[in-house]
């Protein structure tokens, strides 16, 4: 796609500058791929309060729900 605006042209140009210029570092492919791999384990962390609840009951301190849908929840 041809664009006409000259500032867009420029921009692009100066992108592909940037992405071309100089040397380019690259790692062994066996490596890489490993990166690129998602992680096996995964970090939780248990917290003891909940920051959303708490929020919301600050909240539902200063209105409360037309209907009543979330009374439940309290």
């Amino acid at each position: 796609m041809e664009h006409d605006n000259p500032k867009v042209r420029s921009a692009e140009e100066l992108l592909a500058e940037r992405l071309t210029e100089g040397e380019q570092e690259a790692d062994a492919p066996e490596v890489e791929a490993v990166r690129r791999i998602s992680p096996r384990w995964e970090v939780r962390v248990q917290a003891e309060r909940d920051p959303v609840a708490e929020e919301t009951k600050l909240y539902r301190t200063i209105a409360r729900e037309v209907d009543g849908r979330y009374d439940k929840h309290e």
